[in-house]
């Protein structure tokens, strides 16, 4: 039966792809010439589309005036790199079985793939019953024995206990609330459930509003999304893919058991052939979508380039970010091979507790305040601008509170004067400013930096990589190595030149491949090429999002003195070297 292709794409199972579409009738028909993205493609009546894939291209947004009753005002398109975060608003409509969950629902590996929903009443189980209203977390859908089904877990006492759910069971499900934060980009692609809108309520806007805005200023409602998604397919005849907005105004059936699907192109995704398992490997594949960018290797990557990928890997960069004090700073990912030199920045710190964290026991940290701070107590330090201090070490000190002795933490510094040095105290919850005072003029590599400090840590481009024709680095007036990451890449070269091998990235290359049958044999390569890689603001917070947080350091103190608590351990390590001189290294 025809459908328009609004509803096949909100019917459509994504595990059920790839789909062949015959073009029934609507607006595009006999012949019509419909341009999609920059080119020219003929939909004509009786035309064969097999789709391979969808993704959310836009957001239609209306402001909820009611969470009741969801009554509407005008609508609104958003894109997708919008700004800002939001929370999602249950909804309030039962699924009737966990097939229609499943169907509906994107579940995936990572945390933003593992909805959670409870049942009205409860769910017995071989082993286990799951109580009326407990929440479910489904993180996984797999086949046993020819059976789908899902992995589910629940949590009593602070354990968690998995089981899994069969698509047959049947009750009233409904979604659980929500406390978690999402860009919308974040939302467009795991939380909008198919053939069901969202509602979402911005939190704060990662930028101030201006009239470019599409919203109302000072907007603090709800917003109900409808998304429009883009089809991505291949046609009979032709060797490029084709993307086809869903709310175009044409009807489609489905006619997938009446052709050989392997005859059409078949375009891989660079995270399909990351799938591929290690034996496959080495591979011909011809380019067919290729990405965008001046750099080598992508300004090599055209439609028809015949390439060789080699194998797949798991490789560390080093998470860096241009220092400077608005909202446009660039990001980069640096590779290991960098072969530039740095010297260090200076680093800003906004508390003592800041202080703590980035000393170090290779060499004394020296700092200058650029913020006064009046001490509560009399046994604490005042700081002035232009104080100069050395830091030593976190200890315990006595302060009177309400008429009472308290230890409380502190931080043990040396106030740098004229000819002398005095032993003062600053509480570890003090907001101020301070900035470091450098008295290294080494040059380092990179793999340095990383091994003998603790990152964050500012830097500059002293010498340029002269391996590169363009050091992007280079051009920036400081950086600030944030972390070690491990991400995905391929090993690619030229079919005619194997040798000369390049590293792209699997999830941040929007480039499309169809394998080729041709015999490729192993060749010993020269040193692989890496490049050092611009990131996205949007990139750059996903990558951040996903390392493991025990690298982080734990959260700061109170900004307020607090009322203190009596602590019974001290520090008895000895003071540090003084130091005489001192330079600023701007």
């Amino acid at each position: 039966m025809a459908s328009n292709l609004t509803k096949f794409i909100h019917s459509l199972d994504p595990r059920t792809l790839p789909r062949v579409l015959q073009i029934q009738s609507g607006i595009y028909f006999q012949g019509s010439v419909y341009e999609m993205f920059g080119n020219e493609c003929c939909l004509p009546t009786g035309e064969l589309i097999k789709v391979t894939g969808f993704k959310v291209n836009k957001i239609i947004a209306s402001i909820c005036e009611s969470n009741e009753d969801n009554q509407c005002s005008a609508r609104i398109d958003l894109p997708l790199s919008f700004p800002g975060l939001c929370k999602i608003v249950a909804d309030k409509t039962p699924y009737l079985s966990i097939e229609e969950i499943t169907r509906k629902v994107s579940i995936g590996p990572t945390r933003l793939g593992h909805p959670c929903f409870y049942c009205n009443e409860d769910v017995k189980l071989a082993n286990l019953t799951i109580k009326q209203g407990e929440q479910i977390m489904f993180n996984s859908v797999e086949e046993v024995n020819g059976t789908l089904t899902v992995n589910c877990g629940v949590v009593r006492d602070n354990q968690f206990h998995s089981f899994t759910l069969p698509l047959s069971q049947e009750g009233e499900f409904y979604e659980c609330e929500d406390d978690h934060i999402y860009t919308l980009k974040e939302i467009v692609e795991w939380k909008i459930p198919k053939s069901r809108n969202r509602i979402v309520k911005f939190t704060n806007m990662l930028h101030s509003w201006d009239s470019s805005n599409p919203l109302p200023e000072n907007f603090d409602g709800c917003l109900i999304l409808a998304p429009i998604y883009e089809v991505q397919g291949v046609m009979k005849f032709r060797r490029d893919i084709v993307h086809i907005l869903s709310d175009l105004d044409i009807e489609v059936i489905d006619v997938t058991d009446c052709y050989d699907i392997s005859s059409f192109l078949q375009p891989l995704s660079m995270e399909d052939v990351f799938e591929r398992t290690s034996k496959e490997f080495p591979m011909v594949a011809e380019v067919i979508e290729g990405p965008t960018g001046r750099q080598q290797p992508y300004n090599l990557l055209y439609p028809g380039k015949e390439i060789v990928i080699h194998k797949k890997y798991q490789a560390k960069r080093i998470l860096a970010s241009e220092i400077r004090s608005d909202s446009l700073k660039k990001h980069f990912l640096i590779p290991a091979s960098y072969k530039g030199k740095f010297k260090r920045r200076p680093r800003e710190f906004l508390t003592a507790y800041d202080l703590e964290i980035a000393r170090s026991d290779k060499e004394q940290l020296h700092v200058v305040a650029t913020k006064a701070f009046d001490s509560p107590h009399a046994e604490l330090f005042s700081v002035s601008v232009g104080d100069q201090f050395l830091v030593q070490q976190c200890q315990t000190g006595e302060v009177i509170y309400q008429g009472r002795k308290k230890v409380i933490d502190v931080l043990a510094c040396e106030q740098i004067l004229n000819e002398a040095y005095k032993e003062v105290l600053l509480p570890m919850y003090m907001e101020g400013g301070f900035v470091e005072v450098i008295h290294d003029k080494r040059q380092y590599q990179l793999s340095e930096l990383c091994k003998e400090f603790r990152l964050p840590f500012n830097v500059k481009v002293s010498v340029r990589d002269l391996s590169i024709e363009e050091d992007v680095l280079a051009a920036m007036p400081g950086l600030q190595l944030e972390e070690e990451i491990t991400d995905s890449y391929l090993l690619i070269s030229s079919a005619g030149d194997p040798a000369d091998s390049w590293e792209i990235p699997v999830y941040r290359l929007n480039m499309s491949v169809q394998l080729l049958s041709k015999p490729v044999d192993e060749t010993v390569s020269s040193p692989t090429r890496t490049i050092v890689e611009e990131i996205s603001e949007e990139q750059y917070y996903m990558v951040r999002r996903f390392e493991n947080q025990t690298l982080h350091p734990p959260p700061r103190p109170p900004k307020k003195a607090p009322i203190p608590l009596s602590l019974s351990c001290s520090s008895t390590n000895p003071p540090k070297e003084k130091k005489d001189s001192f330079y600023m290294n701007y």
